[in-house]
């Protein structure tokens, strides 16, 4: 497993709590929301992606 993945996802969650802590005092709470969702969507893209290549690997080791 590639730790680069592990760092970058671990930046997003800095960075949203950071952000969702300065939204929510600033009585923005529905961006802080929708702050959260987003960060949730793009880090499941990025672990959908690799699961993807994961099964491609296995597919090719395969020879399916």
């Amino acid at each position: 497993m590639d730790v680069d993945l592990i760092f970058k996802i671990a930046a997003v969650g800095i960075l949203v709590a950071v952000l969702n802590i300065l939204l929510q005092r600033s009585g923005r709470e529905e961006q802080a929301l929708m702050t959260t969702i987003t960060a949730l969507v793009v880090v499941l893209m990025i672990v959908v992606q690799k699961i993807s290549e994961l099964f491609t690997m296995i597919k090719t080791l395969f020879g399916l």
